[in-house]
Formats: structure tokens, sequence, C-alpha cells
């Protein structure tokens, strides 16, 4: 009895060390001033002794909100309209009875404030302001053939521009563009208005005009922590150390560092905190530039090659299967072609209910896209093989299986292998896309450039991706010599 209390002690103290060196996940959506905060919540933690694990670049409000609601990540920072408008869908104020509405419905709470107002708001160059005198939002019904260029987030959103169109009477088209694009689109002209978050760096760098909210659509937009009620006791009290740290001005300066002075958001925030005697004042690791592309590149090849093994396994006996039973052939390849068909991001944003955010359903994502050409080749590669050697074959006395290994698998090899080929290149460059939900890979550096507005970092990502496919097709040149006869490749 003595020997089973002392296991049932030790096995607690394992599990109390291990929940107590469990990392808390911390998010942010894809923008500038997400990184900031996300980086802030991560450091503010960090010098608390947590351990944290960072899933930044998380797409917009409903991707990073359920990734919250599932478990997928503990924390990540958001604003008071936001929670209201398109979490709530009601118009709650007061930041109490918001708290009280997120327990009861989701469990979550906020932390107070972090200090200003990011609110939305509607905006055009000083140069334009003054040549069609556009001083409020009202004064852009007056110039219906002013074109905007929104942020597809804003286009779609309850507190965003259908409604705020709706609200103003305005007739103005308007287009869907990254965020980060639209403030060049502005400064070529290729837009009149865009829509800006009012601690933006561009707004001051770029000379421009914020339009008034005459007709008060826009609730108050306060930034603050939006956490599971889980979290650690001692995490939520170190969170207390941001509340009213930061104000409009303060918030606006440490965008323009990222954004134009091209400083390391991880740095950027040290520096802040630092000066606000809020940690304690130590070296920061930061990756060189070389390392975090290697480190980059290496989780973008396992999702890749994870996701294609896997579809390979699944796609080559299936085909085998179809081959044989052809009635079953045509409905199993429009289901795949069907899944085809499904655009990356929303297929990986509608797989966060069920499996989270991360490497898992990415790989599924991958997985379900490369399907297709595998199955389809593999059916096409049986096919193809000359109905006289299989009567051959059988004529000699090969079984069905001796059949299938020796004549027609090594014909239908070929084609095969070029469905793998197109597989694995289109996976490497869809996975850059696994970004967006806190998978890593080279479509980070992608992501976060297009936020920045950051040529360099774009050509970080896009470069190592195009080279990674381009290693696909050298690798399946040299797995075509191994597995394919010699006699099946000689040229005519």
């Amino acid at each position: 009895m003595k020997n089973y209390l002392i296991l049932i002690l030790l096995i607690c103290f394992i599990l109390g060390r291990l929940e107590a060196q469990k990392s808390i996940v911390v998010g942010t959506k894809h923008s500038n001033e997400s990184y900031i905060l996300g980086e802030l919540i991560c450091q503010i933690l960090t010098d608390g002794g947590f351990q944290v694990e960072r899933k930044f670049n998380l797409g917009g409000t409903a991707v990073s909100f359920e990734a919250l609601k599932k478990g997928s990540i503990d924390i990540y920072p958001e604003y008071s309209g936001t929670i209201s408008s398109e979490i709530l869908k009601q118009k709650i104020e007061n930041l109490a009875d918001m708290n009280t509405a997120l327990i009861q419905q989701f469990d979550l709470t906020i932390s107070k404030p972090y200090g200003f107002n990011n609110t939305y708001a509607m905006c055009v160059t000083s140069a334009l302001a003054k040549q069609y005198a556009l001083q409020t939002i009202s004064d852009l019904k007056k110039n219906p053939l002013l074109k905007g260029g929104l942020s597809y987030e804003f286009l779609k959103r309850t507190d965003g521009w259908s409604n705020l169109s709706r609200h103003y009477t305005l007739k103005n088209n308007a287009l869907g563009l990254e965020h980060g694009l639209a403030y060049q689109a502005l400064q070529q002209q290729e837009i009149d208005f865009t829509d800006a978050y009012s601690t933006d760096g561009e707004v001051s760098k770029y000379d421009l005009v914020i339009l008034k909210d005459d007709l008060a659509f826009f609730p108050k937009y306060e930034a603050l922590s939006l956490y599971r009620r889980a979290l650690p006791e001692k995490a939520q009290e170190l969170l207390k150390k941001l509340d009213h740290v930061l104000s409009d001005s303060a918030m606006q300066r440490l965008n323009s560092l990222a954004l134009f002075e091209k400083q390391a958001h991880i740095s950027i925030v040290h520096d802040f905190l630092v000066s606000k005697k809020l940690v304690q004042s130590k070296d920061i690791k930061i990756l060189f530039k070389s390392q975090d592309i290697f480190n980059h590149t290496i989780t973008h090849l396992k999702l890749t090659l994870l996701s294609l093994l896997s579809a390979i396994f699944v796609a080559v006996p299936l085909g085998m299967v179809l081959y044989r039973w052809q009635r079953f052939s045509k409905p199993i390849l429009y289901a795949a072609s069907v899944l085809q068909t499904i655009p990356s991001i929303a297929l990986l944003a509608l797989m966060i209910p069920f499996v989270g955010i991360g490497v898992k359903p990415a790989v599924i994502a991958l997985f379900l896209y490369a399907l297709l050409p595998i199955l389809q080749n593999t059916v096409v590669g049986f096919s193809a093989v000359d109905p006289m050697l299989k009567r051959v074959a059988t004529a000699i006395g090969l079984t069905p299986l001796q059949r299938l290994w020796h004549i027609e698998l090594p014909l239908a090899m070929p084609m095969i292998l070029t469905g793998i080929r197109t597989a694995a290149v289109i996976n490497v460059g869809t996975a850059t896309l696994a970004a967006f939900i806190g998978a890593g890979g080279l479509g980070e550096f992608i992501v976060t450039g297009l936020a920045l507005n950051q040529t360099n970092l774009i050509l970080m990502g896009a470069i190592p991706s195009a080279i990674l496919a381009i290693c696909m097709e050298l690798l399946f040149d040299g797995v075509t010599q191994l597995l394919i006869h010699p006699h099946l490749r000689q040229k005519n």
C-alpha cells in the first residue's frame, strides 16, 4: 500500500511539473500592430517565468477567435469594437458588460485596455483632401466617383464597408486590397481612399488625412488582451503590467519603427518595456536572417513531405482499386476534383473548428490537394497499359498479383510519378498559405512582408519556395531514373 501511495505521489509530481512547463500559446492577427502587441504579451510572460509559444499571422478575427475558442491558442490581442461587433454581435461599449458576456458565452475574458484607441477610419491623401474639400466621411457622398481600396476583412465586417456605406448612403465603388499595399496604392493614385487604423505609422509618414466620422458609425476600439479563463492566475497578474501602458502616439511610434526603420518587432518591444521598467534589461535572442530562413525552410519542407507521403500511400493503392472497379472511378475522381476547387485559405480556415491551428490542419489540407493529381494519374497510367500485354501475361501463367507487380505497375509508373511530381510542386506553393493558421514555413515571411509592405521579406519567402519547387523537380528526375526501367526511358 505504501508503494502505491509513493507511486501516485510521484505521478502527481511529474504531471504537476509537466503542467508547470506547458507553454502559453500567444496568437496574433495578420498586421504590424498585432505583431507588436503579441510580442508585448510574450515578453511580459517570458520575463515572469513562463514558456511562450508564438502563433502569429493568424489571418483575421474569425481565424484568431476560432483558434482561441478551440484552445489552439491561449491569448491574443483584440479590440473592444471588434469584440462587440464581430464576436458578440451586439453593441456593448461598457467593458465590464462585455467581459460578462464573453464569460457567459465563451468562457473567455478580457484584460483592461492597453491605453490607446485604434479606431477604424477612412483616409485620403492630403492632396486629394484639398482638391475635393474632403474633411468628413459624409463628404465622400458628394464625390461618388472616388474609388476605394479596402482590406478584405473590412469589406465584410459588421462594422465595415457594407454597413458604413449604408449608414452614410455612399455610392462609391470599393475593391478588396491587402491592407499593407493600400497605402502604396494611395500614393500611386490607383485608389482614392482606404480604411486605416488611427495608430498606423503610415498616417503620419505619408501625410494622410483621416476623415472625421461625423455620423458616429465606428465604436471605440480599445486594444486589450482576450484570453481563456483557464490561463494561470500568475499569467493574468503579469498581464496587468500592460494596463494603460500605451497612448495613441506611442503606439503610432512603435508601428513606425517596424514599418519605416525596419527594426525587428522583438527588439522594438524589448526596448519599450525596458524603458518603462516592465521587464529586466537583458539580451534578447534574434535569429540571423540565414538561420531564420533555414528554420522556416525546414518547417516548409516538413509540411510538404508529410502531406505528400500521406497522399501517395492513399492515392496510389486507391487508384489501383479504381482501375479494377471502373464503376467507382468517376464518382471518386469527381469528389477529388471538387476538393481541388476549394480555395486553399478557405479550406484551412474551415478546419480550425475541428483540428485547431498549426501543423495538423495544414498537413490535412495539403494532403487533400495532393490527392487528385496522384489518383488521376494512377488510374490513367494503369488504364493505358496495352491490353495485349495483359493477355500475354495471363497466357504465360502469371497470377493477377504477379501481373500487377511485373507488368502493369512498371508500365504505369511513369504516369504515377508525373502525378506525384505535380502534387509535390503544387504543395510547395500552397504550403505558403499555412502561415495564416500558425503552421509556420516560408509563408510567414510572405505574410509579414505583405503586412509591412516590405519587398525584401516577401522575397525571403518567395525565393526559397521557388528553389524548393525546383529541387522537387530535380529529386523526381532522380527517382524516375531509379524506378523506371531503362527501356521505358529511351527516347525515340
